[in-house]
């Protein structure tokens, strides 16, 4: 019994020391075993609530307020997703030397959230980070990049790419964190799921799971997972959710909400030095 759990804990080391936020909060470290992941319906995180004699953020008000999407998710006007202070180098955000986005594109502000579905701080995250790409600006191109820290990271990591492949990856995107952490239907963090029932899952969205499993071993998708381990490696990731502005800026904050307001800030600042 006692080698069972040695064998169990050692195989939850690598997801509980990846799958944390740049800020090193509470909230976005894997739970203690035997405890469940988060619902997408309770998973609006406090961070800063749960770290030692720290309290929860209030609701926002006022100029807040006006910078959360609208309920029909119509993008809000720039300068009105700004609030708070300008963000602080070193503090609330690191400056990637030699930084650039994983897809450049004419005229577009990149953001890049480095993710892994296998993450119960990424499936945290992702109630907060929906919304807020919907209401991005027309200028700011949005980008999932899957961490690949090995094992269950990189065929997860595959499963995105081959989802984008076939035109399915934006519906099953939520569906396959529900999978993992609140049905349980797919392992995730609790042992290593196979391709075939990574396959199988996305066989109930309409593809064959034949010929995702082939797709998930295609070149293209090995290119692109190499890319994206390649991204995640120059701009310092230590943990997922991980935010990255223009392929310049890693996002720290103090809670989720905070990264966010944060990001906002620095799409601005790129904005306006694009514009000199």
């Amino acid at each position: 019994m006692k080698i069972r759990f040695v064998l169990a804990l050692t195989a939850l080391l690598p997801l509980m020391v990846a799958c944390k936020a740049q800020d090193g909060s509470a909230d976005a470290v894997a739970p203690a075993a035997g405890q469940p992941a988060a619902s997408a319906a309770d998973a609006a995180p406090a961070p800063a609530a749960e770290a030692e004699g720290a309290t929860a953020a209030p609701a926002p008000t006022g100029e807040e307020a006006a910078a959360e999407p609208a309920a029909d998710n119509t993008p809000v006007p720039a300068q009105a997703r700004l609030v708070g202070p300008e963000p602080v180098a070193g503090t609330d955000y690191v400056v990637i030397e030699g930084g650039q986005p994983i897809q450049p594109a004419t005229g577009k502000i990149e953001v890049a959230e480095v993710f892994g579905y296998v993450c119960p701080a990424c499936a945290r995250f992702q109630p907060l980070i929906g919304p807020w790409k919907a209401g991005l600006p027309s200028d700011v191109s949005f980008v999932y990049v899957p961490a690949m820290f090995g094992s269950m990271w990189d065929d997860y990591g595959r499963a995105f790419y081959a989802a984008e492949a076939l035109g399915v990856q934006e519906k099953t995107h939520d569906a396959l964190y529900s999978a993992i952490h609140v049905e349980h239907s797919l392992k995730g963090e609790l042992g290593r799921d196979s391709v075939e029932d990574i396959a199988n899952f996305y066989g109930k969205y309409g593809v064959n799971p034949k010929t995702f499993a082939d797709t998930m071993g295609s070149f293209s998708v090995v290119a692109k997972t190499n890319r994206a381990k390649q991204f995640a490696q120059r701009s310092k990731i230590g943990g997922t959710p991980s935010l990255i502005v223009a392929g310049k800026y890693l996002v720290k904050g103090k809670s989720y909400d905070d990264m966010l307001r944060i990001a906002d800030h620095l799409i601005a600042r790129e904005r306006a030095a694009n514009a000199k």
